[in-house]
């Protein structure tokens, strides 16, 4: 190929690209636009179709969201679960991971292996929720953050990891005395700090996003401060907003109609909000840990 021809390919292989990497960024980020722009529109203007800006602004869909009972409890439950479930979750997938790659442990193959079965094998919801239901986790917090406690995947990917570095750096550590706790807390924690990165990431949101736990395992006035935000928003979206609003006194007293299609983008935007404020910070070590713990040497 001549040095024309190159010049004349190019422009047009950077157009293309351009354009496609620009149609895939709008089809990104458009939902969340659409959501924001009609939580803040007027309920005529929603009506009729808001696509590009907001028309009618007002936060009365916000005002209104603000003054649903239990609201606060779910904020806080969905806070506790995403913190206390991202930090055990890891925490079990490290140390296990740790576990795994020391090669006296007795039977570590066997149970290596027998978590890669679990990944594809698993007795399904009705004993998962008869044994969960007997061990006492219905009505429970602990019904969040234990059952997923336990990741294949997460193992997996934190094996890789550490068995891509020296081994010599904890065999030099065990003749100078240190046992299992101090490598792991010394060592290990600090020199995977990547890939636990990415691991609290993942984690976090699917905590935050978890709502079928809610749904199954929470019944009843026992669990009524137990509900997440997650699981608020599936009721509001499932029902018309003067139900959800209907204990209110204050709705009813402010004169202004939010359709349930208002509310329901509110609640929708306040959901995707904290994990998109906090998911551009933890970006670069999540790529960084995807990338060396998929590769091995």
């Amino acid at each position: 190929m001549t040095k024309l021809e190159k010049t004349q390919i190019n422009p047009i292989a950077n157009v293309l690209n351009i354009f496609l990497i620009g149609l895939y960024a709008f089809t990104c980020i458009y939902p969340l636009w659409y959501i924001a722009i009609n939580s803040v529109s007027s309920s005529m203007a929603i009506g009729n179709g808001v696509f590009l800006l907001p028309v009618g602004f007002n936060l009365e869909a916000y005002r209104q969201m603000l003054d649903i009972s239990g609201l606060n409890s779910a904020i806080f439950i969905s806070i506790a679960r995403t913190v206390s479930g991202a930090l055990l979750s890891t925490f079990c997938a490290s140390f296990m991971a740790y576990i795994i790659t020391r090669r006296h442990m007795l039977a570590r193959k066997f149970i290596y292996r027998f978590l890669i079965f679990t990944m594809y094998f698993s007795g399904g919801f009705i004993p998962t929720y008869v044994l969960l239901s007997a061990l006492g986790f219905r009505n429970n917090f602990l019904v969040y953050i234990v059952p997923g406690a336990i990741s294949a995947f997460n193992i997996i990917m934190v094996k890789t990891y550490i068995e891509s570095m020296p081994a010599s750096l904890w065999e030099s550590a065990e003749i100078d005395g240190a046992g299992v706790m101090r490598i792991y807390y010394k060592l290990i924690v600090p020199l995977t700090m990547p890939i636990l990165a990415c691991l609290i990431v993942w984690s976090a949101v699917g905590q935050w996003n978890s709502w079928t736990d809610d749904l199954f395992y929470m019944l009843g006035s026992k669990a009524r401060n137990l509900h997440c935000l997650q699981f608020m928003l599936y009721r509001v979206m499932q029902t018309n907003a003067a139900v959800a609003l209907r204990n209110n006194p204050m709705s009813a007293a402010s004169g202004i109609d939010v359709p349930p299609e208002g509310l329901r983008m509110a609640m929708s935007f306040i959901t995707v909000l904290p994990i998109l404020c906090v998911y551009p910070f933890m970006q670069r070590y999540f790529t960084k840990g995807i990338m060396l713990g998929a590769i091995k040497g």
